[in-house]
């Protein structure tokens, strides 16, 4: 009787390490799926030029705390399409490894103009820089639009304020460059609203922030000012 228990403590201290074991591996892999580095250049993958050092400079969002990786992705994407957006037209928007690629014969109207813009579009030489007002304001404004499934600009929570001259908001994707790309094609936005404020130099600031979303999946708001 007394082995038996002897046996059945060994067990249990088995399936407890075993347990563990399956929990720790698990952990690691939700870990290596979920986590970007805001290090590394979103562009890189898509040409070398990505990687000079002008455009790590874009990055202006790197050492900003309360962003997260894909938050801060979210501006630098910004900054290099809006710094070289023939670059971002050849190198991405039309590289079929692209998500959003799509071959000439099946391009709508608004591929094609994303086009015919970003070939004419003059580089910005000045940086969208992150301003903590923006954030909150964005923040805010996802957090309540994601906990209600709602789509748009209003604020269904009166406490957020709107402390922005532009805003952009994304539903459905949680990865900065998917953001912006979606963005710049705006779809089903006749007057292509998203696409110009994220290509203009009218602005200085931004925040971002991407959040659950309970219809989406996720959503994303950028405030400029």
């Amino acid at each position: 009787m007394k082995r038996n228990r002897i046996y059945i403590f060994i067990f249990l201290i088995f399936c407890f390490h075993l347990n563990t074991l399956f929990a720790t591996q698990q952990s690691n892999i939700e870990f290596k799926f979920y986590y970007s580095d805001s290090s590394v250049n979103p562009l890189a993958a898509y040409s070398s030029e990505w990687t000079r050092s002008d455009y790590e400079n874009c990055n202006t969002a790197k050492d900003i705390s309360y962003l997260s990786s894909e938050e801060k992705n979210v501006i630098w994407v910004l900054n290099m399409m809006r710094l070289n957006p023939q670059l971002f037209l050849s190198s991405v928007l039309l590289n079929p490894k692209c998500e959003f690629y799509k071959a000439e014969k099946k391009r709508n109207r608004y591929y094609n103009s994303l086009i015919n813009d970003l070939k004419s579009a003059h580089p910005i030489q000045s940086f969208l820089n992150p301003e903590l007002t923006c954030y909150e304001s964005a923040r805010c404004h996802a957090l309540s639009s994601g906990e209600k499934g709602y789509v748009g600009h209003d604020r269904v929570n009166k406490d957020c304020k709107m402390d922005f001259y532009g805003e952009c908001c994304q539903y459905g994707y949680s990865k900065g460059l998917d953001v912006v790309l979606d963005l710049l094609l705006d779809y089903d936005v006749p007057s292509l609203g998203h696409r110009k404020i994220c290509m203009s130099d009218e602005y200085l600031f931004v925040g971002s922030s991407i959040k659950p979303h309970t219809v989406y999946q996720f959503n994303t708001v950028i405030d400029f000012k």
